[in-house]
């Protein structure tokens, strides 16, 4: 695996060094508006030399390569402050669910283009009367001249506005309830009956949207597994959600720590037992949080979706929650107030702002408690 890192970081270090010397950095959560062409041309860079979808079968163009070598991908691409990918959700999610669920003709037409980042997909889950509650999603589709037609809304949909698709839960069986009845669709987002209006965060930014489906249409043949199967399939994707991945995300909360403590050295809250406490505390749980994805990634069941996945969920949203609360703590009266007008954040700042967010999107902490309750524990439900 040594050399396998080493490729990798000469490799980035080559491209970010040259062309891409801009793009260090930019985006990820709460930034997600920054350089996204320049993001998007880099996408593409990395799917010409072969740097997407490492762990996919190398029949359908990746690299079949093993957990520790896309561990080693993630943890090294973090390490080089790459920009953030605009691609995860094709490659991580969806990519993955039409690997194990798709028929051949839909991995010929949607794995190829998410390798070479040239098409990006958004997820519609969330509904406005919904929430995390998955299976009541009211969102409807019908099966009309060889179309499914789709009447609903979605909301917290993460880059609907740069994305060319969208893999969406309906629900196609009339008077169906909860999770039976629903369906997988794979639906184009440049078209009639597709609207996207973003949401302003409180970080002044908006990568979340709603999108508004009135009479959009996409092809019979783009569902995935069988229709009213789509709770099964969903569940699946939703597992995938926390793969590799998930040790880069540790090392950038990792360099946000460091941040942190720096600020909190620079305004004398070091000098605090309360919050020097907090401080140490962090980094034990930061330290945790790795064991705890290094045991579930060499566990037995790794790679299949389970219960593990809504642990780690819980646990990394919490704790971040907690480091941007820290981090406002450490500023003192001076994280009150914005760097100028009409609302420049600082990283802190916005650390602070964009967390609060953590426990709600990706299934919030509550719905996490109850998957852990039932699924691990065996407690009856509430």
């Amino acid at each position: 695996m040594t050399g396998f890192r080493e490729e990798i970081r000469a490799w980035l270090r080559e491209q970010l060094e040259g062309e891409f010397a801009h793009a260090r950095g930019l985006g990820g959560p709460g930034r997600e508006h920054e350089g996204h062409e320049v993001r998007l041309a880099w996408e593409r860079r990395l799917g010409e030399a072969g740097w997407t979808c490492l762990g996919w079968p190398r029949r359908y163009g990746g690299r079949d390569a093993p957990l520790a070598d896309q561990v080693a991908f993630h943890e090294e691409y973090a390490r080089a402050d790459a920009p953030a990918r605009v691609g995860h959700i094709g490659e991580g999610l969806i990519g993955p669910t039409i690997i194990d669920f798709g028929t051949e003709e839909q991995k010929r037409r949607f794995l190829p283009p998410i390798r070479r980042g040239r098409e990006l997909w958004c997820q519609g889950y969330s509904e406005p009367e919904a929430g995390s509650d998955l299976a009541g999603v009211r969102t409807r589709a019908r099966q009309e001249g060889g179309e499914w037609v789709l009447t609903g809304q979605k909301t917290w949909t993460s880059l609907a506005h740069v994305a060319d698709w969208c893999f969406v839960l309906a629900r196609t069986e009339s008077g169906s309830r909860r999770h039976a009845g629903l369906s997988y669709l794979l639906v184009p987002m440049d078209q009639p009956g597709v609207e996207v209006r973003p949401i302003v965060q409180l970080t002044g930014t908006s990568e979340f949207n709603e999108v508004f489906f009135d009479g959009a249409r996409t092809a019979a043949g783009n569902v995935l597994g069988a229709p009213g199967e789509g709770w099964r399939v969903a569940m699946a994707t939703l597992g995938y959600e926390r793969g590799a991945s998930t040790l880069g995300q540790q090392i950038g909360f990792q360099r946000e720590f460091d941040r942190v403590v720096e600020t909190a050295r620079r305004t004398g809250a070091a000098e605090d037992p309360v919050l020097r406490d907090r401080l140490v505390r962090s980094w034990l749980e930061l330290r945790i949080m790795r064991l705890n994805a290094l045991r579930t990634m060499t566990s037995p069941s790794a790679g299949t979706p389970g219960p593990e996945a809504s642990i780690a969920k819980l646990y990394w949203s919490e704790w971040h929650r907690r480091l941007g609360e820290l981090a406002q703590a450490v500023q003192g009266r001076a994280g009150l107030v914005a760097d100028g007008p009409p609302y420049e954040l600082n990283d802190l700042q916005r650390l602070y702002l964009f967390s609060r967010a953590d426990t709600i999107y990706a299934g919030s902490s509550e719905i996490q408690r109850n998957i852990i309750a039932e699924r691990t524990l065996g407690l009856p439900k509430g």
